[in-house]
């Protein structure tokens, strides 16, 4: 079990060097290949009419005179050791790990970033609890009870959920539950100022997002139930005198999660790394409308650092789905 989380390990740190990789690529030497120059890529942190002294100067701060295999060494070692940058008559200095300085608001890029992860970890958390319990709940009754009314009710919600976007069920509780009927609070409330306030404002969007991945969770269960529940050794299970329950949980429903852990493990990383709809949508400061900012400013360190941490959260998430493999089945341990 030991070797078998070492190399996981050790892939998941190789991994996160080909994404920071590639990561530095599609901002830095794609462009190139579309015809784009220091000058130009320099031009869009200025405005309009910039002069040669200002793109000069932006270069220089962003190193973007320099060659690309000495701006990637830079970066990574501002990741690592953190980084000075020359604004001006005073110089600005990133703390490990600097994941970039935005020479717009003049601020660097992590601090802003950890002030946002409760956020959109608050909203990531509860919303995965209810898609997990009510997705698996549906497809696991829907699954002992094939075309019923249950069935066809379950599978009919899911169909609709998956169907329905984030912008117009998010946009439809708002207009219910926070200004028609004013169930549920609009401002976000941090967990350590008041728990219960924090629940009933982010109570809509965990429903909103939870009915989106519910409905994926309910049909992929389903569908592992009614393929598991036929196999012999569930006919021996209840040939030996097992409680239904017992059959149900234990063996039917086990060999059913490994499809399951997948993609919990993909979405809830994704989650991490940033729900720019439901953010934008429920007016949440996280690291998704963190992510609109940068864009709309066409701000290029705040879109790459959050371009790192979503792929950090992937990474950490697979990580922990390979972990689970091996608990949920030992054969896994093998490989």
């Amino acid at each position: 079990m030991i070797s078998y989380i070492l190399r996981r390990m050790a892939a998941a740190v190789i991994l996160l060097l080909v994404v920071t990789a590639v990561t530095f690529a599609i901002f830095f030497v794609l462009p190139r290949f579309a015809g784009q120059t220091a000058d130009s890529l320099a031009q869009q942190y200025i405005g309009k009419n910039p002069s040669a002294a200002d793109i000069a100067a932006v270069k220089q701060n962003l190193g973007l005179d320099q060659p690309l295999y000495a701006q990637f060494w830079h970066f990574i070692k501002g990741i690592v050791v953190g980084a000075t940058y020359d604004i001006g008559p005073t110089t600005a200095h990133c703390d490990a790990p600097c994941f970039g300085y935005s020479f717009k608001t003049h601020q660097a890029v992590w601090p802003e970033l950890t002030s946002r992860i409760p956020v959109t970890a608050s909203l990531a958390a509860g919303a995965a609890v209810l898609w997990l319990v009510s997705g698996v709940t549906a497809g696991v009754v829907s699954a002992l009870k094939p075309r019923s009314f249950l069935d066809r009710t379950f599978m009919g919600i899911a169909l609709a959920g998956v169907s329905l976007p984030m912008f117009f069920t998010g946009n439809l509780a708002l207009l219910l539950f926070t200004f028609q009927w004013p169930i549920f609070g609009q401002t976000y409330v941090p967990i350590t100022e008041n728990p219960a306030e924090w629940a009933n404002t982010l109570f809509p969007a965990w429903c909103s997002l939870a009915l989106l991945y519910s409905a994926i969770y309910a049909r992929l269960t389903r569908s592992g139930m009614l393929e598991t529940m036929n196999e012999d050794y569930i006919r021996t299970a209840r040939a030996k005198g097992l409680r239904e329950s017992k059959v149900v949980v234990r063996h039917g429903l086990r060999a059913a999660l490994t499809p399951i852990i997948t993609i919990f493990g993909m979405d809830l990383g994704l989650l991490l790394g940033g729900a720019v709809i439901t953010e934008y949508v429920f007016s949440l400061p996280g690291i998704g409308q963190y992510a609109v900012q940068g864009i709309t400013d066409n701000d290029l360190p705040k879109i790459l650092g959050v371009t790192l941490i979503a792929a950090l959260f992937v990474v950490i998430a697979n990580l922990l789905v390979d972990l689970l493999y091996a608990a949920a089945d030992p054969r896994v341990r093998l490989s």
